[in-house]
């Protein structure tokens, strides 16, 4: 079954992949290789904005970094000339959880990324990973960042 159609049949259609915000490219390509820089927190209805130990739940902070999956997707289709289905495997995520200083869940909110990837691409989306706290742009979530393997 094509990415698409998984994608479909989960009800997820993938945006517009969104612009650069400063100075640098959203993906590069070295070999087989696609770098995504990070994607934020940022859906239909605008930016998903909150800090995890200061009032935002573990809940939403993993739906905050399910939405950075989606567009790091999107990125990818992009790159891959409106061909999502050239993605052969996620290679790494880094992802980046606005938190206070004693929140220690980081990775339980990055897990709304590493989940949702495995359930729309199943093995090819299984990943290394890296999950620290920061402070992020523009106040929101989560910020995740890939590498991808395309053909």
């Amino acid at each position: 079954m094509s990415i698409a159609q998984r994608l479909a049949d989960l009800g997820v259609t993938l945006p517009d992949a969104p612009a650069p915000a400063a100075n640098y490219v959203p993906a590069v390509r070295a070999g087989g290789l696609l770098f995504v820089s990070g994607q934020i927190s940022a859906g239909p209805d605008g930016m998903i904005k909150g800090r995890l130990g200061d009032g935002m739940s573990l809940e939403d902070g993993a739906a905050a970094a399910r939405q950075c999956a989606i567009n790091l997707l999107a990125q990818v289709r992009t790159a891959c000339d409106g061909d999502i289905d050239r993605l052969r495997r996620v290679v790494k995520l880094t992802g980046f959880v606005n938190c206070t200083p004693d929140f220690g869940d980081q990775p339980t909110v990055i897990n709304g990324a590493s989940d949702f990837l495995v359930k729309a691409l199943g093995e090819a989306g299984r990943h290394s990973r890296s999950a620290v706290g920061a402070t992020l742009p523009f106040g929101v979530a989560v910020e995740i960042e890939g590498i991808f393997e395309i053909a």
